[in-house]
């Protein structure tokens, strides 16, 4: 009986091209555990007002991020895995590791195929997203279940919640940013910024706003030797409703007015590069931080293939899936 591992990132667009943007965002903002507007309301806006209009709006940020290979999430989602397999067959761990898209491809069923195919009947579910959210995690978990509810024969499936605190995963992002000031100097403040989330939802129960906090007071230990003031924001906003703060761009541009003109911007909440992180933050609020007088602007890349992040994630992975015997019992 076969061990699989699915990591599971977001998703991306097949092509930066506003028609392969728009099936991606139909199929993502779809999904009622991202945007909690009652379908009879939403829905009409979806169709009638953010399809026809923002795929178009995108495609020239995506085109900016696009790598020779693909899209960044993909490629390094791809190399994450490629290196997690690696690891396991140099320790002589019997597992077959995919990687799949919430949204997009390679999806989560063309995974589960591709392991049953290779005798798989034991699946370790691996969202990569460090903090627990119910609009990427949850999802990730409600989409699996769906998959096999019409099966006859399922696999044993385990679930990985979140990976916060996983010590590799803090060593690595601190050892980066260490890594990054050695070669380019110090800025006068480290802006760790995190994706967004309604308040309401963490008023409802969602632990995503305290994961982050958790996160981010163990980096600030790591990095406290540094010298280097730590700032907490969280990015990406969507639609009218309140979100958790303060917003990263709102403290870009608030910087330079308390004399604080050197900043340095790491993503904790992002595993790999993205629109997210690569336009949004490297592009847009850059330009931002300057218009209002800051003078350097710095991002530090996401983990992505990172040798010893690679081995993190192995190591996440081997004490999940230990108790699963390798050959059933005679």
């Amino acid at each position: 009986m076969n061990t699989g591992v699915v990591l599971i990132n977001l998703g991306t667009p097949a092509s930066p091209d506003a028609g392969a943007i728009g099936a991606y965002l139909k199929e993502f903002l779809s999904d009622p555990r991202v945007v909690e507007i009652p379908a009879a309301i939403w829905k009409p806006v979806l169709n009638l007002a953010v399809l026809p209009l923002r795929p178009a709006k995108l495609a020239p940020k995506y085109r900016e991020i696009w790598m020779e290979e693909g899209s960044p999430l993909l490629v390094y989602g791809k190399r994450l895995a490629q290196g997690v397999q690696a690891q396991l067959d140099r320790e002589q761990i019997a597992a077959t590791v995919v990687l799949a898209m919430r949204y997009g491809q390679p999806s989560m069923q063309q995974a589960f195929d591709q392991l049953r195919q290779a005798g798989c009947e034991r699946i370790l579910i691996v969202p990569l997203y460090p903090q627990f959210a119910a609009s990427t995690t949850a999802t990730i978990f409600e989409k699996t279940l769906a998959l096999y509810r019409d099966k006859r024969d399922l696999p044993e499936l385990r679930f990985i919640k979140r990976f916060h605190q996983l010590p590799g995963y803090l060593d690595t992002l601190a050892q980066n940013v260490r890594d990054y000031w050695r070669e380019h100097g110090k800025p006068q403040q480290l802006l760790l910024s995190f994706h967004g989330l309604p308040k309401q939802s963490v008023e409802q129960g969602d632990p995503y706003l305290r994961d982050c906090m958790a996160t981010a007071e163990a980096l600030q230990a790591r990095l406290a030797a540094e010298g280097v003031p730590i700032d907490i924001a969280f990015q990406s906003r969507f639609g009218r409703a309140e979100w958790i703060g303060p917003s990263t761009l709102s403290l870009l541009q608030a910087y330079p007015g308390d004399n604080i003109r050197h900043v340095d911007v790491l993503c904790p909440g992002f595993v790999a590069d993205c629109l997210e992180t690569l336009e949004e933050i490297r592009i847009e609020c850059a330009r931002a931080f300057a218009q209002a007088g800051g003078e350097q602007f710095r991002y530090i890349p996401c983990l992505n293939d990172h040798p010893t992040w690679v081995a993190a994630m192995a190591g996440l992975i081997r004490q999940h899936i230990a108790g699963w015997p390798q050959m059933d019992a005679g």
